[in-house]
Parts: structure tokens; C-alpha cells; sequence
């Protein structure tokens, strides 16, 4: 969808082209209502302002969204299409890192009852490894702020590869 399309079109169809991107309501109307843009960048930093921050009941509801890294998103959804891109371009991982991983993703699950989430995009996947062995060493606020980051920078870049330049 093109700028020009998405500053053109319905309420409804602006909001259903957003929620892809990130499914918070608040975030969706923000910026469905602010339109119309005047260019891609302007459209990126209503995104940017319109996400931070989020409240913990925005993240819950977002993260129900994302399928842990390194398993495939189910369905076929936008948003499912999304998230197997981002994981796809990391590439095909060794047993070893595979396997810690999994790991890593069930002792962050135990720590913070939540899945791990981070921009998968431009990353390998023994960097979003190290990531997680990182962020496992954090107080449950320190990991709240991080994964409100972590939201807008998904957000923001499915937003930029949703409306065309």
C-alpha cells in the first residue's frame, strides 16, 4: 500500500492495514486518526510516538501475538506472513544453537511468564541468542522496558515495509 492509498482510505481499512504491524488498538487508532501524512517519515515517527510507551496491558496483548523465536508463526495471517519473514532471514540454525534456543526460551517463559520477544530482523540468530542469555539476567522491570523497545522497533520497521516510498 502506498502513502497516498493509506492517507485515502476508510477508517476501517487504515486500521485493518496497521494492525499487522502491531496489534495495540491505541496505536492503531493514533495513527489511522492522524492521517493524513505528508510523507514516510512523518507516517515512522507518528509510529515511534504513538509507541512509546505502551502500557504492561498493551505488551501482554501483543506479545499473545509473536510465536517464540525460532518456531514458525501458524496460520496465515498478515501478521503470521510478517513473523515468518523475520525469522526466515536468519537463516537456518545448527542443532547447538537450535537446541539452546529452545532453552532459552523456556527458562525466560518460567522467569517472566511471557514469551521472548526481539526485533528478529537484522539479526543472526546466535545474536538474538546472546540477547536472551543477556536478558535473562534482568529484574522483570528492566524487561518491561526492554520489550516495549523491542515492540516499536518490530512495529515501526513492519510499518516502513508496509507503505510503499
Amino acid at each position: 500500500m502506498h502513502l497516498e492509498q493509506f492517507n485515502a482510505a476508510g477508517r476501517t481499512e487504515a486500521a485493518d492495514a496497521l494492525r499487522p504491524c502491531l496489534d495495540i488498538q491505541r496505536w492503531i487508532d493514533d495513527l489511522a486518526d492522524a492521517r493524513p501524512y505528508s510523507d514516510l517519515e512523518a507516517l515512522l515517527a507518528a509510529g515511534r510516538l504513538a509507541a512509546d510507551p505502551f502500557t504492561p496491558a498493551e505488551i501482554d496483548a501483543a506479545l499473545a501475538h509473536h510465536p517464540r523465536i525460532g518456531e514458525r508463526a501458524q496460520g496465515n495471517s498478515a501478521e503470521a506472513r510478517l513473523s515468518q519473514s523475520e525469522q526466515a532471514g536468519l537463516g537456518e540454525a545448527d542443532a547447538a544453537v537450535a537446541e539452546a534456543l529452545a532453552d532459552g526460551n523456556r527458562a525466560y517463559e518460567e522467569k517472566f511468564g511471557q514469551v521472548f520477544l526481539i526485533r528478529a530482523a537484522g539479526r543472526s540468530r546466535e545474536e538474538i541468542l546472546a540477547a536472551l542469555n543477556t536478558r535473562l539476567g534482568h529484574s522483570p522491570a528492566e524487561e518491561q522496558e526492554i520489550i516495549g523497545q523491542q515492540l516499536r522497533e518490530i512495529a515501526v520497521l513492519r510499518l516502513e515495509g508496509l507503505i510503499g516510498k
